[in-house]
């Protein structure tokens, strides 16, 4: 019974978990180039009291008997799936179909990557985030500039008093494994060692990268009625384990209660 209340309240804490991703994946519905998050759970540590294999007698047990301890949370992990692209018309809105990342030059001067590609333009031309935070490698668009054209594999150029200018090709960078990347908030990731190091320079559209949807955006790939079922089930959840809690206190009760 003590062991049925631990494991109960392991199961407690790792349904608060789960809870609280699923908050945060409805609460970023409508955020451009957010990647949902899933919870992983794992099981604890297991008490043996007859070790499968193990003799009794002149006989094998077959099965034995093997007692858990609950569960636990062991990753968050985001799913970098594809979400839907939004026609925005904005004039350096850009979506990346397939894999990759812009990269973000942070204040510091570190590298951040991002799939959100709702881009603004500085009075001096610079290309930036919302934040203010400068594009890796994207020109500056001249004064005079009448419209802007970005081909799907990443060709840039400008119209500027009637005559076109080309631009640097624009590149994106990939991960090896982008679910090792470290989110830091504002749509933006870092790299880590489970992530990899960034592979910078990739044509959009070459060698497994993504092309490029100009006066796009990538919408969140949070699907709402998804959420909501796997709320359903954290809430029976968690509903289940707090009556076998319940349960186990009141057989306490009734074992404390027993008189000769």
């Amino acid at each position: 019974m003590q062991r049925a209340l631990w494991s109960a309240a392991t199961g407690l804490r790792a349904q608060e978990m789960m809870m609280d991703t699923i908050a945060n994946n409805l609460a970023n519905v409508n955020t451009a180039g957010f990647k949902r998050s899933r919870t992983n759970f794992q099981d604890l540590l297991y008490t043996a009291l007859a070790v499968p294999g193990s003799s009794s007698g002149d006989t094998e047990i077959p099965a034995g008997i093997q007692i858990g301890h609950g569960s636990r949370v062991v990753g968050v992990s985001k799913m970098h799936l594809q979400g839907s692209l939004k026609e925005t018309g904005g004039e350096l809105d850009m979506a990346i179909e397939g894999e990759g990342f812009f990269e973000i030059t942070m204040p510091d001067g570190t590298a951040a990557y991002t799939r959100d590609g709702s881009f603004r333009m500085t009075a001096a031309g610079e290309i930036v985030t919302t934040d203010g935070y400068p594009v890796t490698g994207l020109d500056t668009i001249d004064e005079g500039t009448t419209d802007v054209t970005i081909a799907p594999d990443g060709s840039f150029s400008t119209v500027v008093d009637g005559n076109i200018v080309e631009k640097t090709r624009i590149t994106l960078v990939r991960f090896a494994n982008p679910e090792g990347l470290r989110s830091i908030g504002r749509n933006l990731f870092q790299a880590t060692e489970a992530s990899g190091a960034p592979q910078a320079g990739n044509n959009p559209g070459e060698g497994g990268t993504g092309t490029l949807a100009h006066r796009y955006l990538e919408a969140s790939n949070v699907r709402v009625a998804e959420e909501l079922v796997d709320m359903i089930i954290s809430q029976r959840a968690f509903e289940a384990n707090s009556k076998a809690i319940k349960a186990s206190d009141e057989m306490l009760g009734i074992a404390n209660s027993v008189r000769r």
